[in-house]
């Protein structure tokens, strides 16, 4: 009888209980940031939604709006806990204080103030709403105005936002008014680490230089081609021929594609991810057919590889491109800077999977299986898996429209076909050079007559 009677407390305590509010973490938040260092002081400006909040129980009104009346201190503490304890400011290398919460208010989600600097800190600083104004507690906005003290507004500053755990998909759009007016727009997905918001050249080199390096090696499909290549040559001097041609040819339409020299249009990417795979998958199947055949390659696969690798690592340069846009962002006035650090970043990548490659091929050559064999047993592993790709992104460009050869478009695909022809040809000049050297060195040699040949042979 007694657990009857408790049983019956309960339910009728949650009967009469005010319902809870989910919590759950939103799948889509976006955070807008300004940050303005001026005299003494520097300003950051925040606005992000109050159901990213999601430990702060605001109040509510009987009809299920926020109530405005009793909010203040409940969005002065999620601005402290959620904000602030989102970001850390740095002056040159030392670490700023804990800001001061000058205002947090709440907003409608159709107020438009944060477009730019100015009109969000007159928003910020500004009347609140009255507390008549219905609004639901996971539509409205949260903004908040933090002030830190500086030593000079001179100073360069960077920033660590960590507001990826307010989403599952967090997107940051961060501005930095400088003291002279302009303003440093950065976007950017999740926790991007440390940014700096006025970086020297060596801090931007050395950003780019290990961005570069991780691409390299987090990238499942160059690797692949690049294994392909190492695979029948193993030895230094003609693989220095075929990588140095290789990175010629992705540098130039790397840098030609942050410079905004190659096409913007929406079925490029999967065009060129399309052409990397194809790239593996011919590379492979002439790896068999070169092993599968002991008299010597066939007629049409008689290319020298460099050109090949030149060939395949203008389509390379593209995707590098794709993965390097998105950073230029934080290159702040060094352009140039950060495309050729990303560019060291990608050789010495390549330069340190050689380095293992080759002796893993020679181990695998002498101990596990044939040379010819191995060749074509690992070559048809990747062709099968490139294959795979081919039909998988091949799917994925078939989604969009194909392009209509107005002037434009073919401006620019001649301007382009042209810059890669002139570049193609000089380094083919280079390279017949070379050899032409390599063979008068060997027509100067003297060639020793049959009699001194056999001393030679007796004195040995």
């Amino acid at each position: 009888m007694g657990s009857f009677r408790i049983a019956a407390l309960l339910i009728l305590a949650l009967g009469f209980a005010p319902m809870a509010r989910p919590h759950d973490i939103p799948a889509d938040v976006t955070v807008q940031t300004f940050i303005k260092p001026a005299g003494k002081t520097l300003t950051l400006v925040v606005r992000v939604p109050i159901k990213a909040m999601r430990d702060v129980n605001f109040p509510m009104t009987e009809a299920g709006f926020l109530d405005l009346s009793r909010a203040d201190p409940f969005l002065r503490d999620a601005a402290l806990i959620w904000i602030a304890g989102s970001v850390e400011l740095e002056e040159e290398t030392v670490r700023l204080g804990s800001p001061r919460l000058i205002a947090a208010r709440a907003s409608l989600p159709s107020d438009r103030s944060f477009v730019s600097y100015a009109e969000a800190l007159r928003h910020v600083s500004g009347p609140r709403l009255v507390p008549a104004t219905e609004i639901a507690w996971d539509q409205a906005m949260l903004d908040a105005r933090f002030e830190y003290s500086i030593a000079s507004d001179r100073s360069r500053f960077s920033v660590h936002p960590s507001f990826a755990r307010l989403g599952i998909r967090v997107v940051t759009a961060l501005r930095f008014v400088a003291p002279a007016g302009d303003v440093r727009a950065f976007e950017f997905t999740g926790d991007p680490g440390v940014v700096r918001l006025d970086p020297q050249w060596h801090q931007t080199a050395l950003r780019f230089v290990r961005l570069g390096f991780e691409h390299i090696l987090t990238g499942i499909d160059h690797l692949l081609f690049l294994f392909c290549l190492v695979i029948p040559i193993r030895k230094i001097k003609p693989l220095v021929l075929v990588i140095t041609a290789f990175t010629v040819a992705h540098s130039i339409t790397l840098i030609a594609a942050a410079l905004n020299a190659g096409p913007v249009a929406l079925w490029f990417p999967p065009l060129i991810e399309t052409l990397i795979a194809v790239s593996i998958v011919y590379m492979a199947l002439e790896n068999i057919v070169v092993s599968a055949t002991p008299d010597g390659p066939l007629p049409f696969l008689r290319i020298p590889t460099w050109t090949i690798a030149f060939a395949f690592g203008l389509v390379h340069g593209f995707g590098f491109s794709f993965a390097l846009r998105e950073s230029l962002q934080f290159a702040g006035s060094y352009l140039l800077t950060s495309l050729l650090s990303f560019n060291v970043g990608v050789e010495l990548g390549q330069l340190a999977m050689i380095a293992v490659m080759i002796p893993a091929l020679y181990a695998l050559f002498r101990f596990v299986v044939a040379e010819r064999l191995g060749t074509i047993i690992l070559s048809a592993f990747i062709a099968h898996t490139a294959w795979h790709w081919t039909g998988d992104r091949w799917g994925r460009l078939r989604q969009f429209a194909w392009p209509t050869f107005d002037l434009p478009t073919i401006v620019t695909l001649v301007r382009g076909l042209t810059m890669i022809v002139a570049v193609a040809a000089a380094m083919w000049l280079v390279v017949t050079m070379l050899s032409r050297r390599r063979s008068h060195v060997h027509l100067a040699e003297p060639v020793p007559s049959e009699e001194r040949k056999r001393t030679r042979v007796e004195g040995a």
